[in-house]
C-alpha cells in the first residue's frame, strides 16, 4: 500500500512557481489517504503565507508559536471529519492548510523531546515492542501514538515507576487537543514527518502501558542531564 509518506521527498519539479502547488497536492493526498486508509478524523488547519519575503503564519499573528499548524477556529473539533470525501472537498477549498488529527479519538500522542523519543524507540525496537506510527515535529519533538485515553493513565504509571510526572518532559495529548501530520509544514522549521509511518503492519496501536517505560526511561535520563549541565 502506497502511504503518503512514500510521495513526500525532494521534489523533482524544479521550477519555484511550481513548488507551492506541490506541496498542496501532497497536503491534500495526505489528508484524503488518513481519512480513507487510517480512519483517522482530519481538519484543516491554518496555512503559511509569504509576506514581504516572510512566511508568515494565516491567523496573521506575527507572534504566533505554531505558525501554519494550528486551528483556524474554536469550531475546528467540530468540523473534524473521517470522511474521505468531505476530506477531498475541505481542502480543495483550502489547498494549503496544514493536516490536524484530533486525538482523543482513535488514538491519542505521547509527545516528548526527539532526543529522549529516539533513545526510547531504539530501546522499543530492541525489546520488540509493538509500535504505532510516530511523527517527528520541525520543533525536535517525537508523538509516539498510542490507544485513546492516555491522558488518565500516564500519572499513575510514570509514579509507579518511581518518577515525579512534573519532572518530566512527557506530554499527553488526548480528548480535546491535536498533531499537526506529515506533510504539515511549520513556518521556518520545516514540515513534519514520520519517525515510523503508517503501514498495515501498525494499524494496531500499542497501549500507553507498554511504551510508558522506556519513554519515561528517556526522558528521566534527559532530565537528568540538563540538571547536570545547569549545575556546570
Amino acid at each position: 500500500m502506497l502511504f503518503v509518506e512514500e510521495t513526500i521527498g525532494v521534489p523533482d519539479v524544479t521550477d519555484a512557481a511550481q513548488i507551492p502547488q506541490q506541496r498542496r497536492e501532497q497536503l491534500l493526498d495526505g489528508a484524503v489517504r488518513y481519512a480513507e486508509e487510517r480512519h483517522w478524523d482530519v481538519v484543516p488547519g491554518t496555512w503559511l503565507e509569504a509576506r514581504e519575503g516572510v512566511e508568515r503564519c494565516s491567523c496573521g499573528d506575527v507572534t504566533c508559536t505554531a505558525p501554519g499548524a494550528h486551528p483556524t477556529g474554536n469550531d475546528w473539533a467540530t468540523q473534524a471529519t473521517g470522511s474521505a470525501v468531505a476530506a477531498r472537498r475541505m481542502w480543495q477549498k483550502t489547498p494549503g492548510a496544514s493536516i490536524l488529527l484530533p486525538t482523543g479519538r482513535t488514538f491519542d500522542a505521547i509527545d516528548v523531546p526527539e532526543t529522549a523519543g529516539f533513545l526510547a524507540l531504539a530501546r522499543m525496537e530492541r525489546m520488540e515492542l509493538t509500535l504505532g506510527p510516530v511523527t517527528s515535529t520541525p520543533d525536535r519533538r517525537l508523538l509516539f501514538f498510542v490507544l485513546p485515553g492516555v491522558g488518565a493513565k500516564i500519572p499513575d504509571l510514570v509514579r509507579k515507576l518511581g518518577w515525579v510526572p512534573s519532572t518530566l518532559d512527557l506530554v499527553s495529548r488526548g480528548e480535546g487537543d491535536y498533531v499537526a501530520a506529515p506533510p504539515t509544514r511549520m513556518g521556518g522549521m520545516g514540515a513534519v514527518q514520520w519517525a515510523r509511518r503508517p503501514t498495515p503492519a501498525n494499524r494496531w496501536l500499542p497501549d500507553a502501558e507498554e511504551l510508558i517505560n522506556p519513554l519515561a526511561y528517556a526522558c528521566g535520563r534527559e532530565a537528568a542531564t540538563a540538571r547536570g549541565r545547569a549545575r556546570t
